[in-house]
């Protein structure tokens, strides 16, 4: 006989509202609902507008179809708080699970958690991060106020993990890397996805893609594009993603640096079906991050079997063995186009494609909801 199924809420980010978190509870709501009852409750209000840096945080895309999703959630009004909470009690969830990325996310779901929980309840936190890449007054407070209602955690990286210990060093927690993204599509060839893009069918081309926040390191991908190696190998970069912060040093740089014709910027929102457009149009994707817990970025590119170059900072080596499916460099320009030209000269592409598509299998999203059950059985 077969487990009774499980009533299962994930508290989070979801349609219409868009980007790599409303991505993954959607995903895992998906998986999940093939043996238990799923429901996910998403915000009416997720950031107060001073906190959003972004154009709009609406998806144009279509609904996602055969999932519940409701909006409840104001994250900056504690009534709203205290009605969602006493909604969830009733409804008796077996798990609730809540992503947790950002501390100004603390008080309201974690006054959800409290108030939802029932004596059978488990609560399951995936974490994104618990140390935030730009630090706020009250982020300790925030982070200690969310953790204290929930059972047993996921962190998406060991650097997540560590970070963790330091503020609940006793709670069950597992590492379960980020599952890869396979819902972009089927991928397409790289000859129609340049064509899609209008780009020239024999050229070397890097991608950049992702929200440009300080973090991310474009700026020194840029300068690493100016590198004399990159000139020689006629190497081209796609910049592709929103700006979340101001777009002025960004143009300055290209202008001093005289890239106008070898970085392609398409800084609006990337759009869900447009996506394979860049993975598939690249040869390969690079991260020049100055800090990082994970990267939805690497999973993306997992998917589309694109080798990566990474810096060597945080969970960004996890996910990408040296050598195997990409290489790992300095947070520098110099190390950066080191990196990509390696690739190039030693002609990397084939055998590195070939390690992706076996190194991918463990990045499942089965893996991730039978370790939720384990969990919450425990």
């Amino acid at each position: 006989m077969g487990r009774t199924k499980k009533k299962i809420l994930i508290l989070g980010t979801a349609y219409p509202f868009r980007g790599g978190l409303a991505a993954y509870n959607e995903r895992l709501a998906e998986e999940l609902q093939l043996t238990d009852d799923v429901e996910i409750f998403t915000f009416t209000v997720q950031y107060p507008g001073f906190l959003f840096p972004g154009k709009s945080q609406y998806s144009t895309d279509p609904p996602p179809k055969h999932l519940k999703i409701q909006r409840l959630i104001n994250s900056v009004n504690p009534l709203n708080w205290l009605i969602v909470g006493r909604k969830i009690r009733k409804m008796k969830p077996d798990i609730i699970i809540s992503k947790y990325w950002l501390p100004v996310m603390g008080p309201s779901l974690g006054t959800l958690l409290r108030l939802g929980k029932r004596g059978n309840t488990k609560v399951i936190a995936v974490l994104d991060n618990v140390v935030p890449h730009e630090k706020r007054a009250g982020d300790v407070a925030f982070t200690k106020y969310f953790l204290k209602p929930v059972d047993a955690f996921i962190a998406m990286s060991q650097s997540v993990l560590d970070d963790l210990r330091v503020f609940e060093p006793a709670k069950k927690a597992s590492l379960i890397p980020h599952p890869i993204y396979d819902n972009y599509g089927t991928p397409i060839s790289k000859a129609e996805a340049r064509q899609r893009l209008q780009l020239q069918p024999g050229k070397r081309y890097i991608l950049f893609f992702g929200f440009i926040r300080q973090y991310k390191g474009l700026d020194l991908l840029l300068k690493a594009m100016a590198d004399e190696r990159m000139k020689k190998l006629d190497v081209h970069a796609i910049v592709a993603g929103e700006y979340y912060e101001d777009a002025a040093p960004y143009q300055q740089l290209l202008q001093e640096l005289q890239l106008g014709d070898r970085v392609m910027m398409h800084t609006d929102f990337i759009p869900t079906d447009a996506v394979k457009n860049y993975f598939c149009a690249a040869d390969l994707v690079v991260q020049p991050y100055k800090s990082a817990t994970q990267s939805g970025i690497s999973q993306i590119a997992y998917h589309f079997e694109k080798p990566m170059v990474v810096t060597r900072v945080g969970g960004l080596v996890e996910m990408v063995p040296d050598g195997v499916v990409g290489f790992q460099c300095d947070p520098e320009p110099a190390s950066i186009a080191a990196a990509i030209e390696k690739y190039f000269v030693d002609n990397r592409e084939a055998d590195m494609t070939a390690a992706l598509q076996i190194e991918k299998q463990q990045y499942s999203w089965s893996r991730l909801a039978r370790e939720i059950h384990t969990l919450a059985a425990s």
